[in-house]
């Protein structure tokens, strides 16, 4: 009789205990999904749209100097073999001609170097230089904003947390309300600002170290073919 009691008094004890466990923890899981991105997103504060612009500017910037970089670096592998033959067989109309319809900078290159035939070697070189000159700053040409935005958004982001800040602890001196909940709560959602700037900043800076290496490759062609161009000139004629 007594040990039935005994049983009776712990269930009635123990049950509650693990309903409000089982409570705890599907209200913690309820919590977790309804935190979606986009709300969080949204929570960051009116900082988040430059950071939403900056964003936008930095993929339209870099989508549309990587298809012109890729473009300036396509070349016909048989342009300066064909460039050699008319020019050693002294077809120089042809060579002009065929440099002239091949959209490239390389071709634009040998192109002004075609057109100089007949004067010195250095006066050759150095208007092809500066035609180089001028092509790889029509490839760099945009490509600054990536650098500015590398640079500006993170410090938006930070701009973003430290204004949150400053609003949660005057809420706090105006309630007197120092729970942990209170700060945390205030504080976290203004990091968003800070993870957001961050995050746009470091793809901003990889696509422009990106970008940089690919418009060194294509000044690495360009002076291939100018060497082999200045080369060309020196052969005797067939």
């Amino acid at each position: 009789m007594l040990l039935g009691l005994v049983t009776l008094l712990q269930d009635s004890l123990l049950r509650p205990k693990a309903d409000t466990v089982a409570g705890g923890v599907s209200q913690i899981a309820s919590s977790e999904q309804t935190l979606r991105l986009w709300d969080l997103l949204m929570k960051g504060g009116v900082l988040m749209i430059p950071l939403g612009i900056l964003s936008v500017i930095a993929v339209f910037a870099f989508v549309e100097r990587f298809l012109t970089i890729s473009k300036a670096g396509k070349l016909e592998d048989n342009f300066m073999p064909m460039i050699r033959d008319h020019i050693s067989s002294g077809n120089i109309a042809a060579a002009r001609s065929l440099s002239k319809n091949t959209n490239s900078p390389i071709a634009r290159m040998i192109d002004k170097g075609i057109q100089r035939i007949g004067k010195p070697i250095d006066s050759i070189e150095k208007s092809m230089e500066n035609v180089g000159k001028l092509e790889i700053y029509k490839m760099e040409k945009n490509l600054v904003i990536l650098s500015i935005i590398a640079g500006i958004a993170p410090m938006f982001g930070f701009l973003g947390t430290i204004a949150g800040m400053i609003q949660t602890f005057y809420n706090i001196s105006l309630t007197s309300d120092i729970t942990l909940g209170t700060i945390a709560g205030g504080i976290y959602v203004k990091m968003v600002t800070s993870a957001s700037g961050l995050i746009i900043g470091l793809v901003a800076f990889i696509g422009y170290s990106f970008l940089n290496a690919q418009i060194d490759k294509v000044i690495n062609k360009m002076e291939g073919a100018s060497s082999e161009f200045i080369d060309i000139l020196q052969e005797p004629t067939r």
